[in-house]
């Protein structure tokens, strides 16, 4: 995937999934990509699609406005626009034809504290898991620097480094944490 393909990936999935998810991690790789992500609130979600003219609405938009659709539905239906809209136009750019996306998502549930933890760093760590690179801190294609840098972004940035315990603490919980994971070949999903 080129560095164009990345930052395309990147705004679409802005555009059609900020409205509903709140973004804690990310990591792009050439076959594939991890999202560490939290629903928003019913409320803050209905609140938004209030917010929009009617007639800009999607369907499945409208219906969920209708109850006939539940959040899940709802999130599920704006995966699919997201991976639609950027197959579509990365085979025109690239003169293909055919699906892009081969598997299903995968989602999985982050159920503990520990857990949480583990999958930001997982998450950080695949390009070095997959043997893309040596130091994952040079990933230009994951969240790691931009919750580091100061700059504009749409990650949960703050509730990240305060749940570290602040930057110098999520600099070293990632390297003790992505040694152990790599010299002990473990790993906090079953595949990619």
């Amino acid at each position: 995937m080129s560095d164009e393909n990345h930052h395309f990936f990147l705004r679409k999935y802005k555009e059609y999934l900020s409205p509903y998810l709140e973004t804690y991690a990310w990591c792009l790789l050439s076959n594939h990509f991890h999202f560490l992500v939290r629903v928003k609130s019913f409320e803050s979600i209905t609140s938004t699609l209030n917010s929009i003219e009617t007639t800009s609405l999607t369907i499945t938009e409208k219906k969920f406005l209708n109850n006939e659709l539940n959040l899940s539905e709802l999130i599920e239906g704006s995966f699919k626009r997201f991976f639609q809209s950027y197959a579509l136009a990365f085979n025109k750019m690239h003169k293909r034809k055919g699906n892009l996306f081969y598997k299903p998502l995968k989602r999985l549930e982050v159920g503990s504290e520990s857990h949480f933890n583990q999958a930001i760093v997982y998450i950080h760590a695949n390009p070095v898991k997959h043997k893309i690179i040596k130091d994952f801190t040079t990933w230009k294609w994951s969240s790691y620097q931009a919750i580091l840098s100061s700059t504009s972004t749409n990650l949960i940035r703050n509730e990240v480094l305060k749940w570290f315990g602040g930057k110098e603490q999520f600099i070293k919980t990632h390297l003790e944490m992505t040694r152990f994971y790599y010299d002990n070949g473990i790993s906090i999903e079953d595949e990619d």
